[in-house]
């Protein structure tokens, strides 16, 4: 096995994502990025899974035998040549339920070493104990190309279809690094897309279904399934020419009627402006969200949210919304709603739709730091809530319920994100998990997030889940 680069944070846990199986309330599923690297990626992918709505977690073993333990995504979680997942690195997790109770997760597939890289999913058919071996989406092994930032959305309506994006990262020239595409003005990375009409058995359809142009890029690509099985995707537009008024950063969205064989042109939402987020007292980058906007349905009325990073309130990172009520054809005027200003920045927000319309968003801010000393950056994790379609808003601190899903920890204090690993900036994850449960033991917003273990350096940062109530505390 070739030498890595860079520095691994052992016991670190990273960018958790959650998903409640459509067919028992009381089953999730959680999966995270496990031992990070400073350079890109992690060691591998795990993930858990709970049987009494979130009150308890079981991890499942590594294991060499096939379609048995975690998914083998990695060397590390028991991946090689024989079963796809003979990669020395895995990053961005991601898992979905289809209505029939099969749990879906992808993954990239990435190596230090050399250039090869691969889109990957498993599905499990037991809630979450044993996950198939994976099967290869979508594979580059030329330096010119990199996979990046997939999503998968399994089909609520119809168990058949699960749905995969991502964006593939063209490089200007082979010595290029694909990783600093994300800000690179020449690169440019066009958005893809993979089906599968089996259950997630196989995929078809694996193909390009935006291209933005020269110097331009796509990121955060994300699917949501309208109740009429029209699907809407969402993403950063980046375009790096033009006049300043197109340059930047753009929330937009593609459409499609037919289950993905064809896609709308793109319709632009509004602006993310941001500069992204920085310790107040020293400068020191604090990588975020900031380039990702994320998507939910209302899955009763087929309303849409769309929530990001935008520093035109204030000056600095709070977190924006703006809704449609027609499929996301038109997109109503962009409202703040976070409620900290000045250097105590909000960031990385997600969005779920509970099933009577109430809105929730998680996200992160620094309202209780002391901006004249670090360390600490004292950090703290909120759930707002809306009954009335984003009007108006009320929030709580979360962080107490289930805690460690990796390891025991109280859950409930402020974090200081220096503790957490160093990855282009103090880091514990481009996204956060949250769904929502309808029913079983304990119905609600299910929050699943990242808090750094402060001051542990052997530690650093554990997953932690919750169930927080839909009318609030």
């Amino acid at each position: 096995m070739a030498p890595q680069t860079g520095t691994v944070f052992r016991n670190a846990e990273v960018e958790p994502w959650v998903d409640v199986n459509l067919a028992d309330a009381d089953n999730l599923v959680g999966n995270w990025q496990q031992d990070r690297w400073s350079n890109g990626g992690s060691s591998g992918n795990l993930s858990a899974y709970s049987r009494n709505g979130g009150a308890s977690w079981t991890i499942p073993p590594i294991s060499a035998a096939s379609d048995t333990g975690q998914a083998k995504f990695s060397r590390c979680t028991g991946g090689n040549a024989s079963n796809g997942g003979d990669f020395e690195r895995a990053t961005d997790p991601w898992v979905s339920f289809s209505p029939n109770g099969v749990a879906h997760q992808v993954a990239m597939g990435i190596n230090d070493s050399n250039v090869a890289n691969a889109v990957l999913t498993s599905r499990s058919s037991d809630k979450g104990a044993n996950w198939e071996n994976p099967v290869v989406v979508k594979f580059d092994d030329r330096a010119n190309f990199f996979n990046d930032k997939e999503t998968l959305t399994a089909d609520p309506t119809d168990p058949r279809y699960v749905y995969v994006t991502w964006q593939r990262i063209v490089a200007p020239n082979e010595r290029a690094s694909a990783r600093a595409g994300e800000r690179a003005a020449a690169f440019r990375s066009i958005a893809w897309f993979a089906r599968s009409d089996d259950n997630g058995a196989s995929y078809e359809l694996v193909k390009p279904i935006l291209d933005p142009g020269n110097k331009a890029q796509t990121i955060g690509n994300q699917i949501v399934v309208l109740p009429n099985g029209d699907l809407v995707m969402v993403f950063n537009l980046i375009r790096n020419v033009g006049t300043n008024r197109n340059r930047g950063y753009t929330a937009a969205v593609i459409r499609s009627t037919d289950r993905g064989n064809t896609w709308s042109t793109p319709i632009e939402i509004d602006r993310m402006i941001t500069d992204g987020v920085t310790d107040p007292a020293d400068g020191h980058p604090v990588r975020t969200g900031d380039l990702i906007p994320q998507i939910a349905v209302d899955d009763q009325s087929g309303k849409l949210y769309v929530v990001w990073q935008d520093d035109r309130f204030t000056g600095e990172e709070q977190v924006a919304l703006s809704s449609s009520t027609d499929g996301g054809l038109t997109w109503l005027d962009t409202r703040r709603v976070s409620t900290v200003g000045g250097v105590n920045q909000a960031f990385t927000p997600t969005v779920r739709v509970a099933d009577d319309g109430t809105v929730a968003v998680q996200h992160y801010d620094f309202r209780f730091d002391d901006p004249s000393t670090t360390p600490p950056l004292t950090t703290d994790a909120w759930l707002l809530r809306s009954a009335d379609g984003g009007a108006s808003w009320t929030e709580e601190r979360i962080g107490s319920g289930t805690p460690g899903v990796v390891t025991p920890g109280d859950g409930t204090a402020s974090f200081d994100m220096t503790t957490a690993p160093d990855a282009r900036g103090y880091f514990v994850g481009d996204y956060a998990g949250l769904d929502f449960a309808g029913g079983g033991l304990k119905p609600g917003f299910k929050p699943f997030h990242v808090r750094a273990n402060t001051g542990n350096l052997t530690n650093r940062t554990d997953v932690f889940s919750t169930t927080a109530s839909v009318s609030g505390p």
